[in-house]
């Protein structure tokens, strides 16, 4: 504090000894008052109070007669003033309440300013969308544009969408969007899986395949030995289908259809699966050659199920068909065409076959011999006189049936029927059956040595001279011409100089083991005491030989048909 102002201070303290208000020290009306009273002299000084006194009474009656001319408005300022009071109080209040409020509002504020930031954050992102909407729009579509592609069979365009989109996911993998994309483009992927499975279950040329299975590798699902083996599932289903629709209404059709659609299709699959599975050395497999994988094994394993499913179905089907001749040579074309591949299974159809034609020679010697026991019932020779024709007649011809079984139809019949199945027989005569052929022969022929034996007991007693005399040439004729008859046809089919050429052996060691000879000695033996007494000739070697070389005169077995039809006229 200055001099002056302290001065100004004890003066007023002098003034005003009982106190006055603090603010009098600094309103600048008493300070000027108080320098105004420093310039008085002691008369003026004297006289100060006295004017003060009338200056104040003055001012009161100035105010009175302003309070009484401007009463109204004083009395609106005095309501005036209330009012303001009031009205204070309540902001008074109010700035309470603002001043409490104030901190949340400031938090508000802030929360705003955050909300308000990351709006704007997003209004940027948003305004930078729009700017790049057509390249975003163009990411978008990736996949209804992969699905496109699918649809339309543009399966190359599809996998290198497939690619651009794997590639951006890589570059980026941060981005939900491109996350959920990928995922898109997956599904479509199966899709496309799924449909290029499905075109190798149809009928397809070897570029489609090729195509096909090279998009296949392109996708990376399979590893190799899978993509093979789902090559060949997939093929075998066309395959399957192929079969499946073939009628079954018809054996002998379906059968020789079968034949040729497997034959047909395998055979394409093959030549398809060695065109695009190269196993070569140089090949793009040669590291799985390196890694120790036979590949081979795959194929292999597939084929041989394959032609095993064509024999089982080759054994059932030809229990019922007649022409065995024409289905082995499509067999023998069908396993002979495989070689080429390395699958020629022809031996494997041989047992079939074999045991097909000798069960149908079996089956037609049993059907002869049940009606020759038929007939045998019905046949008597009591009163039979003998007839015109000699009982032996020789003919130029070796293998015209004996004239004598006219007289005899039981036995003609039996050989009408046996040459039937010697014709059948030898459209398709497998060598492997000549013991199974004989050893039937052999047993009918025992069966009907038998039956002669069992009719002449019954009828011996029955017996005039004339019908004991046809009784002995039934016997004759049976053990003289039938038997031996038979033997030659056998010898026409299976040739012993043949078979001994096949065997390394001589034929008479053929005739010393019974290899395509009948017993005739077995066969006569139950009526031997029925034939009148005789020197029994041995079929000589030059017999035996001629036998094979009448092999290569087919014509002379061509007329057991007609013979056998003069047979059955009797």
């Amino acid at each position: 504090m200055s001099e002056t102002e302290q001065a100004r201070v004890e003066l007023l303290h002098l003034l005003f000894p009982d106190g006055y208000p603090s603010e009098w020290n600094y309103d600048g009306d008493i300070q000027n008052y108080l320098t105004k009273l420093g310039t008085y002299k002691l008369e003026e000084l004297a006289k100060e109070p006295d004017r003060l006194k009338e200056e104040a009474s003055s001012i009161r009656e100035q105010i009175q007669e302003l309070a009484v001319t401007n009463y109204k408005t004083f009395i609106e300022t005095a309501d005036c003033s209330r009012e303001l009071f009031k009205q204070f109080n309540v902001i008074e209040s109010k700035l309470d309440h603002l001043i409490e409020d104030i901190p949340l509002f400031e938090e508000e504020c802030k929360k705003f300013a955050e909300e308000s930031s990351s709006i704007n954050h997003l209004r940027k992102l948003t305004s930078l969308t729009l700017t790049k909407s057509v390249q975003l729009l163009e990411i978008l579509e990736l996949p209804q544009l992969m699905n496109s592609f699918i649809n339309d069979g543009l399966y190359e365009d599809a996998l290198e969408l497939a690619a651009y989109v794997r590639k951006l996911y890589n570059k980026h993998p941060d981005i939900p969007i491109f996350k959920s994309i990928v995922d898109d483009v997956d599904k479509a992927w199966l899709l496309m899986l799924h449909q290029l499975l499905t075109q190798l279950r149809q009928d397809l040329s070897l570029p489609k395949c090729l195509q096909i299975v090279g998009h296949l590798r392109r996708m990376q699902v399979f590893t190799e030995p899978e993509l093979r083996l789902k090559f060949l599932q997939t093929r075998d289903c066309w395959l399957q289908k192929c079969l499946k629709a073939i009628p079954r209404d018809d054996v002998g059709h379906h059968l020789t259809k079968t034949i040729e659609v497997t034959r047909v299709n395998l055979f394409n699959i093959v030549t398809q699966y060695r065109a695009i599975f190269n196993d070569d050395e140089h090949g793009p497999l040669a590291s799985l050659k390196m890694q120790n994988v036979n590949q081979n094994v795959i194929f292999f394993s597939w084929i041989k199920d394959k032609i095993s499913e064509f024999l089982a179905s080759l054994e059932e089907d030809i229990k019922n068909v007649s022409s065995i001749e024409t289905i082995l040579d499509q067999c023998m074309y069908f396993g002979l065409s495989f070689s080429k591949v390395g699958c020629d299974f022809r031996l494997l159809m041989v047992p079939i076959f074999t045991a097909r034609v000798a069960e149908n020679f079996t089956c037609a010697v049993s059907e002869a011999l049940k009606n020759f026991n038929t007939n045998i019932e019905r046949f008597t020779l009591i009163n039979k006189n003998h007839p015109s024709i000699p009982w032996k007649t020789k003919s130029e011809d070796p293998l015209q049936p004996p004239d004598s079984l006219l007289e005899f139809y039981p036995l003609a019949e039996y050989l009408n029927n046996v040459l039937t199945a010697l014709n059948k027989l030898r459209l398709c005569a497998p060598i492997a059956i000549v013991d199974e052929v004989v050893n039937t022969l052999q047993n009918s022929l025992l069966f009907i040595s038998k039956s002669l034996l069992v009719l002449y007991n019954q009828e011996q007693q029955a017996f005039t001279a004339n019908s004991k005399d046809a009784f002995t040439r039934l016997c004759m004729s049976f053990s003289d011409d039938l038997v031996p008859y038979l033997q030659k046809c056998v010898h026409v089919i299976f040739p012993p100089s043949q078979i001994a050429g096949k065997l390394g052996v001589s034929v008479q060691c053929l005739q010393q083991e019974g290899i395509s000879f009948l017993n005739k000695n077995a066969i006569v033996d139950p009526i031997r005491h029925l034939l009148p007494a005789r020197i029994e000739p041995n079929i000589s070697e030059a017999y035996l030989e001629s036998a094979g070389a009448r092999n290569d005169n087919i014509e002379g077995v061509d007329q057991i048909e007609d013979e056998q039809a003069e047979v059955g006229k009797s």
